[in-house]
Formats: C-alpha cells, structure tokens, sequence
C-alpha cells in the first residue's frame, strides 16, 4: 500500500508527499531529522491533515502530482471536504483511492 498525505505547517501552507509507512513518515517530517523533506525543515510541520491510501506508487504519486497542481483555496477545499471527486473530478478516478484512518 502506498499513501497520499497533507501536512498543515507553522506558516498554515499545505506540504504534499507519498509513502509506504505513514507514522515512520510524519515522526520524519515532524521531527525534522535527516530524512525529512526539504520543504517541511523550512516550513514546520504542525499538523497531519489528511491521507489517503492507494494500491500502488503509480496512483499515490498520480494523486499528489495533481494536488500539488492545486490553488491553495482548493487545497483547503479538499481538506475539508476530503471529497477527490468534487475537487480533482476530470484528473484522476477517485475508486483508487480511500481516505485513511
């Protein structure tokens, strides 16, 4: 399994990434150790806001590449709503995915 995550940081942007292990990742990304994204060591990580899971990397990389597309209004539309299909409706087949936890 692989899964699509958004993190809210200290400066309220939204950080987007992939991964095969969500808690190994977000103590990387909130923690700041060596492994965390260059992006989150500037911005800090604050808060996880949403997952979601996807059968392969092909899928969950397919859905961060288009919500990194995304306005920053939209970002926020999509957390809360956590709606794919209302947000990214013309880009990606929202079956693939299932929010997480």
């Amino acid at each position: 399994m692989y899964y699509t995550y958004m993190i809210r940081c200290e400066d309220n942007s939204i950080y987007t990434g992939i991964t095969t292990d969500v808690e190994r990742r977000m103590e990387e990304h909130f923690q700041k150790n060596k492994l965390c994204a260059k992006y989150t060591k500037r911005h800090t990580a604050k808060k996880l806001e949403i997952v979601w899971q996807a059968e392969d990397r092909k899928l969950a990389s397919k859905l961060e590449y288009h919500i990194k597309t995304l306005t920053k209004m939209q970002k926020e539309k999509l957390i809360q709503n956590q709606n794919l299909e209302e947000v990214l409706h013309n880009k990606i087949d929202a079956n693939n995915y299932k929010l997480y936890k």
